[in-house]
């Protein structure tokens, strides 16, 4: 059965200029759908016209009957003086009317009344109630609460106090305690934190409804969606995966388009050469030879089919960076910090050296945001003391971006910021994407993303060794995501972000800083090493390493185990020890070897989406043997070393 039907639809703001340009597409019952696409390709305009806000200029669009659809970004309008328990409540008006009808039948029959068909409704009323979860509104509201983080406290507040990521959360929470039959989710999981996100990714596995997704989280996207929608140039690419299927399956048509149209060139060449000579030759006043390079000249225009496929150019900036000397980058001793009654956290202790990639993470409301600025010096802490080395020249990226002068022009703002001449500050603005008339538009027209971009292209330009990063990622599109990603990779220096993006979390950091009830667990190693040390219970101390899993040893004090004490001396001297170490080589070189097969039959399994999903498990348990090797090889190596020595 199908539930969206969508055919040639049609939608332009600007004459001439189509943002949808006959998009069609079918969504049936039950399917996890992502709506793919770069900022400004019509995502949002579409939801718009599925949800009758925005009317199509051509096309239809076709919703399955008696479906209820809900849109998480479209927040309604409640009357003054609502909470946010008021509005939660909205979601169960269809019971609260069955229980008002079932208990004025309660009382006409405790007056005397004995109708039959009385008793007839009031029996269909109270199974309808019961069906539909009447009895059990307070426990599946705490739960949703529970899962999305609107405490109690939260839930007592006026609704229109609420800020904008907060209403956001508690219309989630209403849609999903309406059990709407289609869920279309625009970004839902920008303004969720990652316990939040982890839980809507639980509830969404389990929800028996249709989802469309419009989302730049790509760790959620290939945890929700079965298939992938992309919006190119007004019309519909399908994939038949999640998103890592998507982004191998869209490199590959790339490849193969490229080929076909160079194939088509080569072709088109090498007639148009043979052309030119028929055309020489028919000169000397052979009309048959003129005939066949006319006839010639007609099957060159029959091959010319394939346009030269486009690929969006990366940016190809980098951060300039200043060398470091000493190994002390960051010092935090006794750190506390509250407002009123709320202690965020206390007595925090942390060093941090030359070359770590810090990754801060927490609930929402927790104090990431708070430690962040009271590092850059824009809050003063409660107590304790916080320096930085005296070589250590900071690069900051905040999560609200400012401009002290938004009416200039993006130009002007280089040329004031960088005391440039106009032609660096418009190349330096081409190579972030601001080309063309843009670069005179005002700051204040930009959308959220373009101003973390013009900030970032500011900040690119200065001389850094300790970047810092609060929610990078927020409000950019998939390609602007791996563009800076791209950046931060080539970076060299200490790098401390905020963020949400798993994506990004497992890509860069080194060590994690997880702040929760007013303390930093501070876990010396990659997200996913926290992840497996916090599952199996060895998160028991204020600093823990890899070292718990069988990996590096962390530096640093490591809480959860005894002091296993000085060394023991290997019998045999160092003889049996350089065995060992040529031993672990051995077995390092043979599982690269091992990846390497793997990555080469990933690449030609690049169709099979059912072959990829088995190849990827395969690449993951390789992945976690080649860790463990690497381990068991560097500790060798230092014994050998320390032996010699």
């Amino acid at each position: 059965m199908i539930d969206i039907s969508v055919s040639g639809l049609v939608k332009e703001f600007e004459v001439g200029k189509k943002i949808l340009d006959g998009l069609t597409f079918q969504v049936d019952a039950g399917e996890r759908v992502g709506l793919l696409g770069p900022n400004g390709c019509g995502k949002t305009t579409f939801l718009r016209i599925l949800t009758g806000e925005v009317h199509p200029d051509e096309g239809d669009i076709v919703v399955a009957p008696n479906k209820r659809m809900g849109l998480i970004s479209q927040i309604p309008v409640y009357p003054a003086g609502y909470t946010v328990e008021d509005v939660l409540d909205t979601a169960f008006t269809p019971l609260r009317e069955m229980e008002e009808e079932m208990s004025a039948i309660s009382q006409r029959m405790a007056e005397g009344e004995s109708d039959s068909a009385l008793l007839s409704r009031y029996d269909k009323l109270s199974a309808a109630f019961q069906a539909g979860g009447g009895y059990e509104t307070d426990t599946s509201k705490n739960k949703v609460c529970s899962g999305l983080s609107i405490p109690q406290d939260m839930r007592e507040r006026p609704f229109d106090m609420l800020s904008g990521g907060e209403k956001t959360r508690v219309n989630l929470a209403r849609l999903i305690l309406e059990d709407t039959d289609i869920l279309l989710l625009d970004e839902p999981t920008n303004h969720l934190d990652l316990r939040a996100t982890e839980w809507l990714e639980e509830y969404l596995d389990k929800f028996k409804g249709t989802v469309l997704a419009v989302s730049h989280d790509r760790y959620f996207l290939d945890k929700v969606v079965r298939r992938v929608v992309e919006i190119q140039e007004g019309k519909a690419e399908f994939y038949s995966g999640n998103y890592s299927f998507y982004a191998v399956e869209k490199e590959r048509r790339y490849e193969e388009k490229l080929r076909q149209y160079e194939k088509e060139q080569a072709k088109i060449q090498q007639l148009e050469k043979a052309a030119e000579q028929l055309r020489i030759w028919a000169y000397s006043g052979n009309d048959k030879i003129f005939k066949r390079a006319q006839s010639m000249e007609k099957r060159i225009e029959r091959i010319r089919q394939t346009d030269k496929p486009k690929k969006d150019r990366k940016m190809a900036v980098r951060f300039r960076e200043r060398e470091f000397r000493g190994d002390e980058v960051l010092s935090i001793k006794h750190l506390s910090k509250a407002f009123g009654e709320r202690t965020l956290f206390g007595d925090v202790n942390l060093e941090v050296e030359g070359g770590e990639r810090i990754a801060l993470l927490g609930d929402n409301g927790a104090g990431k945001s708070t430690l962040i600025k009271i590092i850059m010096g824009e809050e003063e802490p409660d107590s304790g003391k916080l320096r930085k080395g005296p070589t250590v020249k900071v690069g900051y990226l905040p999560q609200i971006i400012h401009f002290d002068h938004p009416e200039r022009t993006l130009v002007d703002t280089m040329l004031y910021d960088l005391d440039c001449t106009a032609q660096t500050a418009r190349n330096r603005l081409a190579s972030f994407k601001f080309r063309g008339e843009d670069v005179f538009k005002p700051v204040s027209a930009l959308s959220g993303g373009e101003q973390s971009r013009l900030r970032l292209c500011m900040l690119m330009d200065s001389k850094i060794n300790l970047l810092i990063l609060d929610e990078p990622t927020n409000h950019l599109d998939i390609q602007s995501r791996e563009w800076i990603e791209e950046a931060v990779e080539e970076y060299e220096g200490n790098l401390l972000f905020v963020s949400h993006d798993r994506y990004f979390i497992d890509r860069f950091a080194t060590r994690i800083w997880m702040l929760e009830d007013g303390k930093i667990t501070d876990f010396k190693g990659t997200y996913q090493e926290y992840l497996s040390a916090k599952e199996k219970g060895r998160l028991n101390g204020e600093i823990v390493g890899p070292d718990h899993l069988g990996g590096p040893s962390a530096k640093g004090k490591s809480v959860g185990r005894d002091d296993p004490g000085p060394p023991k001396k290997r019998p045999g001297g160092t003889k049996n020890l350089e065995k060992e170490v040529n031993a672990a080589e051995r077995a390092v070189a043979s599982a690269e070897e091992k990846m390497y097969d793997l990555e080469q039959a990933i690449q030609e399994a690049s169709a099979d989406y059912l072959k990829l999903q088995e190849l990827y498990q395969q690449r993951e348990a390789l992945e976690d043997e080649l860790a463990h090797l690497y381990a068991v090889w560097e500790r060798l190596a230092a014994d050998l070393e320390e032996a010699r020595g």
